[in-house]
């Protein structure tokens, strides 16, 4: 047996005085059947979260995100306290993240939060402060 089933048949034991190959086996059943609920394609997901866990990106998105209308590239600049080329580099991240969308008008490119990250930031907003 392995050291996690050891560890889970400890557990089980511990919470209903006894466990033998059965108990354990039946929970693990009811531990692989959480895997449903995991997505496939999770890994988009992931990507989505990555991007927004740096300063600038999430910063980008945030100011989107109140801005409510597109702003454009250099628009951010003033804002933040980096680079015009990190700016760029940013927002490329979070293009290819799908958070982003973008529109050339002319020389200029113009920004807009996705349905997706909309919602990321809903959900933080919404969250903020529950645990405390």
């Amino acid at each position: 047996m392995s050291e996690a089933n050891t560890r889970l048949r400890r557990l089980i034991a511990d919470e209903v005085g006894e466990c033998c190959d059965t108990d354990v086996e039946e929970r693990l059943d009811d531990l692989n059947e959480l895997t449903a609920g995991v997505p496939d394609d999770y890994e988009s997901d992931l990507g989505a979260l990555k991007t927004l866990g740096n300063d600038t990106r999430y910063s980008i998105v945030r100011l989107l995100a109140t801005a409510d209308e597109e702003l454009c590239v250099c628009e951010f600049t003033p804002l933040l306290d980096v680079s015009e080329s990190a700016v760029s580099h940013a927002l490329s991240d979070l293009t290819d993240a799908s958070l982003v969308s973008r529109r050339k008008d002319g020389t200029w490119r113009y920004y807009s939060t996705t349905t997706r990250a909309e919602k990321l930031v809903a959900a933080l907003d919404a969250t903020r402060g529950d645990d405390e």
